[in-house]
């Protein structure tokens, strides 16, 4: 990878000391959720334990939540294995490798301006350790873009937690700010749009569009999350860009777990109503994803896929993330130029 670009290279990999004689003082670390390490129970195991012990995730007091963990480690492993194992590439996990790519393009963008990184909340590279390698090659000024366009504790929250601890742990950490959320932001509006009008321009378009957001507990709603309102502005200002009646773009949420209900409605059962009501081509995009990862190459565009086609539907395609695309690189550099105003060598 080009060094000029001051990119700090794939996961994983010592800091490059080249790198850091010329190098900004000014850092973006972009914050994805994580991956296991590979398609296996074992793995898999090691990120479940990661993930669900997380406070922010799962909030129920720990004596109550560590027995039924320790259920879920010995059964969900192997099904979750499975699940990825459908989706995993030759060059690994697709959220790991689309996000290193998003963070090079996004590199190249900004033109040497500021160096960028990538980390995982859970599984590696950690934001402890990315945080500790920007902080080794003379980042001085820190921004942080946690790749979740909707706030929610149980996501950017947790992030924020994460950078809290890797921060508090040095004895002269970096200037902080953080981009809480950009669900409504106008590129990234616009990079949504783009990306679904080529998809239609090439594939042509299906009788309905269904926005899938990852769901969380209606509960954790009521104590004052933000998401779902955030999921709602993002859908009606992408319904406003495109054009569309509220009868050809419709909203659901993914990927629940457990008895308690989550905000609805289900996307499960969303596309097998519009099967069975006489929708016969579906398309599906998920604009609370970055890139794209297990919830949408295999829940949506394979679990769902089928849930449609078995209630009687013909077919439902599945809109790709905006992954490194140029728009999606471009509204990301919009935020961190508007971000770091203020900042010497930033370039806004």
């Amino acid at each position: 990878m080009p060094q000029s670009n001051h990119y700090t290279g794939p996961a994983g990999t010592a800091p490059d000391r080249g790198v850091q004689a010329g190098a900004p003082a000014t850092g973006v670390l972009l914050v994805n959720l994580g991956t296991p390490e590979a398609p296996t129970p074992r793995a898999l195991r090691t990120y479940l334990a990661q993930f669900l012990s997380d406070p922010r995730v799962i909030d129920y007091p720990r004596w109550l939540w560590w027995p039924i963990l320790k259920v879920i480690l010995a059964i969900r492993p192997r099904r979750s294995a499975h699940a990825y194992a459908r989706i995993w590439t030759a060059a690994g996990s697709p959220l790991r490798v689309l996000s290193e790519a998003l963070a090079q393009a996004l590199a190249t963008e900004l033109d040497g301006r500021a160096q960028v990184a990538l980390a995982m909340r859970y599984g590696a590279p950690s934001v402890q350790a990315q945080i500790d390698r920007l902080q080794a090659a003379g980042v001085r000024r820190l921004l942080v873009i946690p790749l979740y366009p909707q706030y929610s504790a149980t996501s950017t929250g947790s992030v924020i937690d994460a950078v809290a601890d890797a921060l508090k742990r040095l004895r002269w950490p970096p200037e902080l700010r953080l981009v809480s959320d950009y669900h409504d932001e106008p590129a990234h509006i616009e990079a949504l749009a783009s990306s679904i009008e080529r998809w239609w321009a090439e594939h042509g378009r299906g009788e309905k569009l269904l926005l899938s957001f990852h769901g969380i507990p209606e509960r954790y709603v009521r104590l004052g999350d933000p998401y779902l309102d955030q999921c709602q502005a993002t859908a009606h200002r992408l319904r406003t860009r495109l054009g569309l009646d509220p009868g050809q773009l419709l909203l659901s949420f993914q990927s629940r777990v457990g008895r308690e209900p989550w905000l609805q409605p289900y996307t499960d059962a969303t596309v097998r109503q519009l099967a069975a009501e006489g929708v016969r081509r579906l398309d599906v995009a998920c604009p609370g994803f970055a890139v794209d990862c297990l919830e949408t190459l295999e829940e949506i565009a394979m679990q769902n896929r089928d849930f449609f086609v078995a209630a009687g539907g013909k077919e439902l395609r599945y809109i790709p993330a905006l992954n490194d695309s140029p728009e999606q690189v471009a509204s990301l550099a919009a935020l961190v130029r508007r971000h770091a105003q203020g900042w010497p060598d930033s370039g806004a």
